[in-house]
């Protein structure tokens, strides 16, 4: 398909860093994109440093949602509903399936293969649903429960922060699966140091709305790689690797650790 005139008109670099976003951006999401963005598992694999940009745009879209709901309805819990569902349709449930895959088999393996013999059934099991359930109701908590000016910048700030926790596995972790038979291919094999800086500094653009107080993006962050070194040590120790569910499962336990990171609140010292 041949390029659009202000496509073409764009200097080669950029055309191509755009590219990559567009294809991260159609691997992670509903949302249409351009007919002529290269589809290809060595393009996705080069797309990696812009997940967190990603994170950005469906974060930005439950933000808008969470907005557009306080508008229509005094209830917060509403609003915070309308901005989840925002998500999780934009996103298709991405990631909340993996979830829900490494809870089955974590849950209900005993040994490596079937473990991963269990992640690839797209059934869920009760293990899933459970997990399903407690980290849902934990994000809605959560949002509830934050201060509402600070909402709307921590839904994009989680996304992004998630997500550039998530792919940060790949350079400490082998993928697992050894079989052709794998639901997906690993999204990035091993993330370029300049790639993992760049998304790093993608993850942390949401810090210069000053939304958030440095001691509020201190224990988010902590709390957000806490919960990601977690996950990576389960897949490390029953796994050997990871897998594309262990990443979503990281980016679930990492977006509600964020959340909760920024509700942690230290009594001061009495004199």
């Amino acid at each position: 398909m041949s390029l659009p005139p202000f496509v073409a008109d764009l200097p080669p670099r950029v055309r191509a860093e755009l590219e990559l976003f567009l294809g991260a951006l159609r691997f992670f999401t509903r949302l249409p994109v351009p007919g002529w963005v290269e589809h290809s598992a060595e393009h996705l694999n080069r797309a990696s440093r812009y997940f967190p940009a990603v994170g950005l745009v469906v974060g930005g879209i439950g933000g808008f949602f969470w907005i557009a709901g306080s508008l229509f309805w005094e209830s917060r819990t509403l609003a915070v509903l309308m901005a989840l569902a925002a998500t999780l349709w934009v996103t298709g449930a991405f990631h909340e399936d993996g979830l829900a895959d490494m809870a089955d088999g974590f849950g209900g393996g005993w040994e490596k293969t079937r473990i991963l013999e269990i992640m690839k059934d797209s059934r869920i099991g009760t293990f899933g649903t459970v997990a399903l359930v407690l980290v849902l109701l934990g994000r809605f908590e959560a949002l509830v429960a934050l201060p509402e000016k600070q909402v709307f910048m921590s839904l994009i700030a989680a996304h992004a922060a998630s997500r550039f926790c998530a792919i940060s596995l790949t350079r400490s972790l082998q993928y697992a699966r050894e079989d052709l038979l794998a639901k997906a291919k690993p999204l990035a094999t091993h993330l370029a140091s300049r790639d993992w800086i760049m998304a790093g500094t993608i993850a942390l653009l949401p810090a210069l709305s000053f939304a958030f107080s440095f001691r509020d993006l201190f224990w988010a962050w902590a709390f957000a790689i806490a919960a990601t070194w977690w996950v990576g040590r389960k897949c490390r120790h029953w796994l050997g690797g990871y897998t594309g569910d262990c990443l979503g499962a990281a980016q679930q336990a990492a977006e509600l650790a964020f959340y909760l990171g920024l509700l942690v609140h230290l009594p001061q010292a009495s004199g």
